[in-house]
């Protein structure tokens, strides 16, 4: 997509995960745009004090602008379990924190296969929300959304991915995000559809 990237250029990723940090240099590397992580230019973590995605989402990359001066991407992501009536969603970085465990991927999925335990409706969906601001007071931000479905599995498989890809399985391939090489899952997951759908709302307004 020559053009895509509208001369944004550089851009700091309003995160601190490695994991999302290696999945988008390498999704938005193909349209001309350095990432660079908010840790090196010394932005602190922003608050995420809201119930959806979309709006943490936006905050981060508002924050992330504002203490930088450059453009700003930002996501909010997680995985809704329909048994769980949507949770984790947007805690599910903190899952097992909020439920007086620690702060981990290991915890989470261990707390996640505990609240499931006998139940047969396994579906669930990672949901990734991308905002991309090009300046902290940007009126228009641009965002994607994108969806993956899956079932939550009881046995964890797959060295790849973090999070709770190892648990989280696509019945049509039959193998879970984590047993997917990196580049399968940068061409399928929800952050891939979230930045299609945020590149195409990008090129719509150059």
């Amino acid at each position: 997509m020559t053009g895509g990237s509208a001369g944004l250029g550089r851009v700091v990723l309003a995160s601190n995960n490695a994991g999302k940090l290696r999945e988008f240099a390498a999704l938005l590397g193909a349209h001309g745009i350095e990432l660079v992580p908010q840790s090196q230019l010394g932005v602190p973590q922003a608050e995420e004090p809201h119930v959806t995605f979309l709006e943490n989402a936006l905050a981060k990359a508002r924050h992330a602008s504002r203490l930088t001066g450059l453009p700003a991407l930002a996501d909010d992501s997680g995985l809704c379990v329909r048994a769980l009536g949507g949770a984790p969603g947007v805690y599910s970085a903190r899952y097992a924190a909020l439920a007086g465990g620690e702060k981990s991927d290991a915890a989470n999925n261990a707390l996640l296969v505990e609240r499931l335990r006998g139940e047969p409706e396994r579906s669930a969906w990672y949901v990734a929300l991308l905002v991309l601001v090009r300046s902290a007071d940007d009126p228009q931000p641009l965002v994607g959304e994108g969806i993956w479905r899956g079932e939550i599995i009881d046995t964890p498989r797959g060295e790849h991915g973090f999070g709770y890809d190892p648990h989280f399985l696509l019945p049509e391939l039959g193998r879970t995000a984590a047993e997917l090489e990196p580049a399968q899952k940068n061409a399928a997951s929800h952050r891939a559809r979230a930045l299609a759908a945020l590149m195409a709302r990008l090129d719509e307004t150059r």
